[in-house]
């Protein structure tokens, strides 16, 4: 089961990005090339069927297996990055951190308006920046196809916060 076999790579970092925070790396499983396929192939199995017209991969690790896996369903990729970052008209929405405010932002032209895109990052945690790139899509004409994830913290319960865009939630581990 995919699930064990990325259990067994995930390692532990504690108080990363600082003191009390467990981070999740993903890192040993990108050394893994027949693993990355599998973690492509086992989302565009549980896709299928759906209609789903980009990805919108939110910066940076949600570069990784969004891109992959819209070229392997021959759809666009849509980056959503961090205010500042792409270079022609964007649109932005803010979010708040546990230490402040941050902001992403997509292209004002990343899609046609109707679009069913599909949300991907490595991991959903406390979902407020999935929740900023939700409102993103719609502000742009789109509708909030789903979402995937490689990791999802549960015993956070962010998807709570997500099922007001859709209730189409995929993530491959849980903790």
């Amino acid at each position: 089961m995919i699930e064990d076999q990325l259990k067994l790579l995930i390692r532990d970092i504690p108080d990363f990005p600082e003191p009390g925070i467990v981070f999740k790396d993903i890192t040993p499983v990108l050394k893994d090339q027949k693993l990355c396929s599998a973690i492509v192939e086992t989302f565009a199995d549980r896709l299928n069927g759906q209609r789903i017209d980009a990805i919108a991969g939110i910066e940076s690790r949600g570069f990784l297996f969004g891109m992959m896996l819209a070229n392997t369903l021959h759809i666009p990729f849509v980056p959503i990055r961090k205010q500042g970052k792409l270079p022609f008209k964007t649109v932005s929405e803010s979010y708040k951190l546990e230490y402040g405010q941050a902001a992403i932002e997509i292209h004002e032209d990343a899609f046609p308006t109707g679009s069913h895109v599909l949300i991907h990052d490595d991991l959903l945690a406390t979902g407020g920046t999935v929740v900023a790139a939700s409102k993103l899509i719609e502000k742009i004409g789109g509708v909030v196809a789903g979402y995937s994830f490689v990791i999802s913290l549960d015993f956070l319960n962010s998807q709570g916060r997500l099922t007001r865009f859709s209730d189409n939630i995929i993530s491959l581990v849980h903790y």
